[in-house]
């Protein structure tokens, strides 16, 4: 019986997908939603970041049966979210951006904090974040788009 995941506000039929895979695999694999990236496949580097229900989830570690009849935000839909869009915006007027590959979970993760936290200061921003690895070391870059993302910084 196929599994129905709401991805970005749309329905998805999933069939074959044990209810234990992870959800990064049936959202590159079968959803086609390939911007959540796979980093570590052990939730320490948060490329795979997603929203659920508002908060950050390492979607190689959440099994697919933890979504069902829940919406899951995938980077793909972060824009329609108001502070995604701003961040989105902040991302590029900082030019946080350098190989790439961690950006996905970095929004995600920066759209998690500003959801449970409009204003951040430097402390909350660096909790809010971590977990998020960034091999280029673009993290002064990813506060000040927080900061201007948030308000506090223009």
């Amino acid at each position: 019986m196929p599994i129905i995941l709401s991805v970005n506000g749309q329905k998805h039929s999933v069939d074959n997908a044990a209810a234990d895979v992870p959800l990064l695999w049936v959202l590159r694999d079968m959803v086609g939603m390939t911007g959540t990236k796979f980093g570590c496949g052990v939730g320490l580097c948060g490329a795979c970041g997603v929203l659920i229900g508002g908060q950050r989830f390492f979607s190689c570690q959440t099994p697919l049966r933890a979504v069902i009849g829940r919406d899951v935000v995938t980077i793909e839909g972060l824009g329609e979210d108001p502070h995604g869009a701003a961040l989105q915006q902040a991302w590029e007027e900082a030019d946080v951006v350098q190989c790439g590959y961690c950006q996905p979970g970095q929004l995600i993760a920066a759209c998690a904090l500003l959801k449970a936290n409009p204003r951040p200061d430097d402390a909350a921003i660096d909790e809010g974040m971590s977990g998020n690895l960034c091999r280029c070391g673009t993290y002064p870059r990813i506060r000040k788009a927080v900061k201007l993302a948030a308000g506090g910084g223009r």
